[in-house]
Order: structure tokens, then C-alpha cells, then sequence
């Protein structure tokens, strides 16, 4: 390796001083990683290349990659799935080695390959001209462990004054980086398990219980039929793969068309359509055809493994709703409320009686007629209403 460039550490200083001080409105640690890369160069750290790995808590992706490279105004972020660590492009990678506990791992590019480690991606770097690759641990509260890495392309690679300045880093940007991914973790798992809207005023400050809001919404009510028959016979296993099917080919289409999944009650779900856009019933009847093509796709796979066709029902109305926190001092769910959603619930248990799938009241036929073709099934009695209500099918 070459002579120490002697004010390396020190002009490093500055990049320690901004990712301290200087990203404090900073939201996204990418861009934050990106900038810094710039800054190291900069500072006269010969980086050509740079990663950032971190694991999250999220239902699909294990973790997520962050590439900068040269020329790079900011960072490309490439998910990773839970399976990543049974194929060969984590099997004896850095990252694997990483994992298993080492403190450091670097490898000289411009040597004889068969001399050095034997994995993809040490030859592509090669095959790129880079020269030296350097990786660590990050390492965060609780133990938890992510990984940065970088690589040059400088004949001779990084000189011990470079890797000294790189390492100066580490901590600063543990911290810095732990923020931001706990800051997303904490939109994830709420984009999660309230949806993203409701998670969007939760993170704004809409956590005091009885705090809320009208909106005026398509309502949505869905509901698997004799799922109890189901759960008492099938496998537990069987009984959450059925489940997790069902509400993936319900679920991906209200996303779709921009409607929002609320809860998941039991084997149903209740979802919004706001009306503050104006194409929200055509867009709960759209996803309701894609659900039920879904739907459709799904018993045909079920009847290839000897399992019993799906049957659901679907009530839909539009009204005025009660959005914001319910529930008691110390545990709250933030819902909609209303005599609106109890009419969806009750046209939804209406299905099974009147043999429809999908069952509108007429305040929604009214918003979607006659762009959408609908059967009048008449005016019915529906529990906790007074007066008969005038019904629609949908058969999309």
C-alpha cells in the first residue's frame, strides 16, 4: 500500500462535523449516505464505491441495500427478501462473513484472484477496475448489527491514513443511521398494522385518545363464509396460509386503487375509500372486481390441492365517519366509527341471506350508476335501521 496521505484524518474531520451537526433535517438515511460519500472524496478519501446494509422489521423484506457510487447524486436502494441468505450471492459473501461475527474484512482487488476470497461479487468489483474493498460491522443498540462498506479504484488501494479516516466514521454514523432506520421502522410497522394514512397522523401527533375527525368515505366491509367450519377442521398451518391468501387477493387491489385497509377483523377487513378524491366509488367497485378475479384465481389453486373454494360477501355504503383514536387509557386503535359502518357491516350479513356477493346500498349506487352496471335486488330490512333499505348487486 502507499504513504499515508497525511491530512486525510483531518480533512475527514469535517465529514465527522456535518454527519454530527450538519443532518440534523435530514430525513432519509440514503440521502444522508450518499452525501456523505461525496463529502469523502471530497476530502480527499479516494472512494469509488459504497454500501450500506441494514436489516428491518418489515412482513416482506428482510433488509434493504444502499449503493452509492461514483458520480452518484444519491444512493440506489435495492430490497432484500427473507430468503436472500439461502442463494449464492449472500452464501461467502462479505456480508455473510459480516454476519458471523467478523470485526473487519478487507480484500486486495488487484491481486491474483485465486489468491483472494471466491465469491460474484469480488469479480465484478474486479471486473469494474476497483482495487481495494473494505467492510464493517455497524453496529447498533441491542446488538444489532448492519453492515458499510467501501472500495477504490486508486492504484495500490486504500493507504492506512484513508482506512483511519473511514473508521472515524463508524460511530458517528451508527448514530446518525440508527435515527433514521428506527424513524422508517416506526412508519413501517405503523403502514403496517393501521395503514398508511392513519399511520401518517400518528406519526403527526395524533395520538390523544377521543382526538379524531369526520370524512366522509366509501365504506367497505368483507367477510369469509363458514371460515369457523374451516379453522376447526384444516391445520393450524393450512388455516394462516388460507388467510394470508385470501386477504392478499382483497387486500392488493384496495391498495391499488387507492382505498385503506383499516383492521383485519378476525377472517374480514374493513376498508375507506375518502371522498376527497372524486373517483373513490368507481375505485372501491374497480377493486372489488380485481378482488373477485383474484378471488377466482385463488379457488382454482385451492381445488388443485383438494381444498374447498373460498366464499365471502362484501356490504358497501357511503356516509359519514368518526376517524381517530378509540379505545381505553392505555391501549388504542384508531378506527372508523358510525352508523355508515354499521350499515356496511349489516349488508355484508345480508349477502349470504339474499345470495349476492357484493351487496351496495342505494346512497352508493347513486355515486356509481350508471358507469357501473348494478342489479336492484329491492328494499330490505336490515338490523338496527328502522326503515327498509333500498339494495343493489355488483357483479363485476
Amino acid at each position: 500500500m502507499n504513504v499515508p496521505t497525511d491530512n486525510a484524518p483531518t480533512q475527514a474531520d469535517g465529514v465527522v462535523d456535518w454527519l454530527t451537526n450538519g443532518t440534523r433535517d435530514e430525513r432519509f438515511i440514503d440521502d444522508i449516505f450518499a452525501q456523505m460519500c461525496i463529502r469523502l472524496q471530497q476530502a480527499g478519501i479516494p472512494l469509488k464505491r459504497a454500501t450500506l446494509h441494514v436489516q428491518i422489521n418489515h412482513p416482506q423484506w428482510l433488509g434493504a441495500r444502499m449503493i452509492w457510487s461514483d458520480g452518484m447524486k444519491g444512493a440506489e436502494i435495492a430490497r432484500v427478501d427473507y430468503d436472500v441468505r439461502e442463494r449464492s450471492e449472500y452464501i461467502g459473501s462479505p456480508a455473510n462473513e459480516i454476519h458471523e461475527g467478523a470485526a473487519e474484512l478487507r480484500e486486495n482487488l488487484e491481486r491474483d484472484p485465486a489468491l483472494g476470497r471466491k465469491h460474484a461479487l469480488y469479480d465484478e468489483m474486479r471486473a469494474n477496475g476497483l482495487t481495494d474493498y473494505i467492510a464493517w460491522p455497524l453496529y447498533h443498540t441491542l446488538g444489532k448489527r448492519h453492515i458499510v462498506t467501501f472500495a477504490t479504484d486508486r492504484p495500490g488501494g486504500f493507504d492506512p491514513a484513508h482506512i483511519a479516516a473511514l473508521k472515524k466514521l463508524l460511530p458517528v454514523l451508527a448514530l446518525v443511521s440508527e435515527i433514521r432506520i428506527k424513524n422508517r421502522l416506526a412508519r413501517t410497522l405503523l403502514e403496517t398494522y393501521v395503514g398508511s394514512h392513519a399511520g401518517e397522523l400518528i406519526l403527526a401527533g395524533a395520538t390523544r385518545r377521543g382526538t379524531g375527525t369526520t370524512v366522509r368515505a366509501a365504506i367497505m366491509i368483507c367477510d369469509l363464509r363458514d371460515f369457523t367450519k374451516i379453522s376447526d377442521n384444516w391445520p393450524r398451518d393450512d388455516v394462516i396460509d388460507l388467510l394470508n391468501d385470501y386477504f392478499d387477493a382483497m387486500s392488493e387491489p384496495i391498495a391499488r386503487h387507492g382505498g385503506e385497509i383499516l383492521k383485519f377483523i378476525g377472517d374480514g377487513l374493513l376498508a375507506i375509500f375518502p371522498l376527497q378524491d372524486p373517483n373513490a366509488c368507481a375505485n372501491l367497485l374497480h377493486a372489488v372486481t380485481e378482488a373477485r378475479l383474484a378471488m377466482a384465481a385463488l379457488n382454482e389453486r385451492n381445488n388443485a390441492t383438494d381444498r374447498a373454494p373460498l366464499n365471502y360477501g362484501i356490504g358497501v355504503h357511503v356516509g359519514d365517519v368518526m376517524y381517530g383514536n378509540i379505545g381505553s387509557a392505555s391501549r388504542l386503535d384508531f378506527t372508523v366509527i358510525g352508523p355508515a359502518v354499521n350499515m356496511a357491516s349489516r349488508l355484508e350479513a345480508l349477502t349470504k341471506q339474499l345470495g349476492r356477493k357484493v351487496l351496495l346500498s342505494r346512497d352508493f349506487a347513486e355515486l356509481v350508476q350508471p358507469k357501473f352496471e348494478l342489479e336492484h335486488v329491492g328494499k330490505h330490512e336490515v338490523r338496527g335501521f328502522s326503515d327498509p333499505i333500498e339494495l343493489f348487486a355488483y357483479h363485476g
